[in-house]
């Protein structure tokens, strides 16, 4: 259908287009949110961390930097950064000068 003959249909015909249109959408957008609904239910099943309120355990995980001054403080690399490395990166150390030996 091309724009001329909408343009030549009676407003009548066109609120009956419009309607049906109207209808077809809504039927559509019903569909596509139940697709929708359906995989975000499976994907939350899937997805869950915790099993009835208890987070999945982590592997422990070794030490990677150690502090020059106190060798008994050490960090992984992980989560927010413990002041004493703030403190060594200010003084202009880089991360690489306290990481741990491989062999140990």
């Amino acid at each position: 259908m091309d724009i001329n003959e909408l343009r030549s249909m009676s407003t009548e015909e066109l609120w009956d287009l419009f309607e049906k249109v109207s209808s077809i959408l809504a039927d559509k957008i019903e569909a596509e949110k139940a697709k929708l609904n359906e995989r975000l239910r499976r994907i939350a099943s899937v997805s869950t961390v915790r099993v009835n309120g208890v987070r999945r355990p982590y592997p422990p995980v070794r030490p990677k930097y150690r502090n020059p001054n106190n060798p008994a403080e050490v960090w992984s690399g992980r989560g927010k950064q413990p002041l004493w490395v703030r403190k060594q990166l200010k003084t202009g150390k880089k991360l690489n000068q306290m990481l741990i030996a491989a062999n140990n």
